[in-house]
């Protein structure tokens, strides 16, 4: 018997993840059938999806499964309301890994957007050596660009090191930024203050990927003629059909492991 999904939303991700669910020889519903779904796939929890994804949780059987992105407090109060069993596929390791390269590729286009020079021969700080911190820094290095690393930890610097990129702390951070005109934060806490900002070069362009609220003072970088962006869910903006593709096979999985521990 093929699996059920109810999917909810219409954004570019969400269909990319209804054609995979399909794809995988699952039932696919509209959201106006959330009542009939055993499981629901709604979107990454925004300001703008948070009230489709509480209705379609307001009109589903107890009992059903619903699995959401970024999952907050009104999501999982809606759904134990209503006898739901609520995941967050945002949570999943593997995703995490996987979606750290749609990441590290937007935000390479984003510096090739934002720059007039290549990546090629270009000096790059990279703030953070994790799973999105280490994608885009290979990925750099990959096509020329002389990346620096700076990271609190050690075995990240070392890691750092091993893949051809060269590596500093991040109390070294006064020294290294002058001479950087590009910089690119992973770090969710406050890395980038206005009186660090202050010694960038003039011009220079910073792209923030860390999670809200980030780590680059904004309003500070503007005051100071930078030219800094926060980035977060590059995902969805610059791949969602990997980003898609990558939420189904994400569910799939963990649905799948539910059931084999219930049985």
């Amino acid at each position: 018997m093929a699996i059920v999904f109810c999917v909810v939303g219409a954004d570019p991700r969400q269909n990319a993840a209804a054609a995979a669910l399909r794809a995988a020889g699952c039932t696919v519903l509209p959201p106006d059938r959330a009542a009939e779904a055993p499981n629901l796939l709604l979107p990454m929890t925004t300001a703008e999806s948070q009230p489709e994804s509480m209705a379609a949780l307001a009109a589903a059987r107890p009992g059903a499964r619903a699995f959401a992105g970024r999952v907050g407090p009104a999501l999982c109060g809606c759904a134990a309301a209503r006898g739901v069993q609520l995941y967050d596929y945002y949570e999943e390791p593997a995703l995490a890994r996987l979606n750290a390269v749609p990441t590290a590729e937007g935000c390479l286009s984003l510096l090739l957007q934002l720059r007039d020079r290549t990546i090629w021969e270009s000096p790059f700080l990279v703030l953070g050596y994790g799973r999105v911190g280490r994608a885009v820094a290979n990925r750099l290095a990959a096509l020329g660009g002389r990346v620096t690393v700076a990271a609190r930890a050690a075995d990240q610097r070392a890691a750092a090191r091993c893949s051809g990129c060269r590596a500093a702390p991040l109390t070294a951070l006064p020294r290294l930024l002058p001479g950087f005109e590009a910089v690119v934060n992973t770090i969710p806490a406050p890395v980038l203050p206005a009186a660090l900002l202050a010694r960038l070069p003039a011009g220079a362009v910073i792209i923030d990927l860390a999670s809200a609220p980030g780590g680059v003072d904004l309003a500070a970088a503007d005051a100071l003629g930078l030219c800094a962006r926060f980035a977060p869910g590059l995902p969805g903006r610059c791949a969602p059909a990997t980003a898609g593709a990558l939420v189904a096979d994400t569910v799939l999985r963990m649905l799948c492991e539910q059931t084999e521990g219930e049985g």
